[in-house]
């Protein structure tokens, strides 16, 4: 069965994570969360990297706890590389150590900091759910083997990857997977950067990736 949300948390704050689980799989939003998921016996490493691979997108809890350990470093770069969506939920207003800054300082964050928390796990399961839905739904096994290949892969290869960079100056390693989803709905070059440009809320840095790509032809 697939996953749709990878819960990264620190042990100190399972009472968080178990909330949050509890709250998503109610609205039908499937959640893998160590260490009820890692079945006796099974290494705890491979346990985690094969739910990211079936997993949509990483939900991070942070706090001073997620923010000092190295689990929570390293399931954030493996979800990032892997091109899964990061939302970090905020229960704890501390500043993010330089490593977590390179992966999710460009992401939206949800904060639960103050008030009432069960509004904060509305929301929360609200934004998860839209998230999930604006994601480019599998169906390889509906189309015909005959299918015409997207019209965005007429890009050139070269031509791409010099969005791509473009876009990773801005935006980190995640650029890749923006890429890849973008060019499921964009037919040219130019519709392709357009989309890709609406990723960054910067204005500034949106400039700066237009030029590189103008740029670069």
């Amino acid at each position: 069965m697939g996953v749709d949300v990878f819960l990264s948390h620190s042990h100190v704050d399972k009472v968080f994570a178990d909330a949050i689980c509890h709250r998503l799989e109610a609205a039908d939003i499937r959640c893998w969360v160590a260490p009820r998921d890692i079945r006796p016996g099974d290494d705890w490493a491979e346990s985690i990297i094969d739910a990211m691979d079936q997993a949509k997108m990483l939900v991070l809890i942070f706090s001073a706890s997620a923010n000092n350990s190295p689990q929570v470093r390293r399931e954030v770069e493996r979800a990032v590389n892997k091109g899964l969506m990061v939302l970090p939920f905020r229960i704890e207003n501390v500043p993010l150590s330089k490593s977590l800054e390179y992966f999710i300082s460009t992401q939206h964050w949800l904060d639960a900091i103050t008030g009432d928390l069960e509004q904060h796990l509305d929301e929360l399961c609200h934004c998860v759910a839209m998230l999930l839905e604006r994601l480019p739904q599998v169906a390889a096994a509906s189309v015909p083997a005959s299918a015409p290949a997207p019209a965005a892969a007429a890009i050139a290869p070269d031509a791409l990857a010099a969005i791509e960079r473009a876009l990773a100056q801005e935006l980190g390693p995640i650029a890749s997977h923006l890429v890849r989803r973008a060019m499921l709905a964009a037919p040219s070059r130019h519709q392709l950067v357009a989309a890709l440009a609406q990723e960054i809320d910067n204005a500034a840095e949106r400039q700066r990736f237009l030029a590189r790509c103008h740029a670069a032809g």
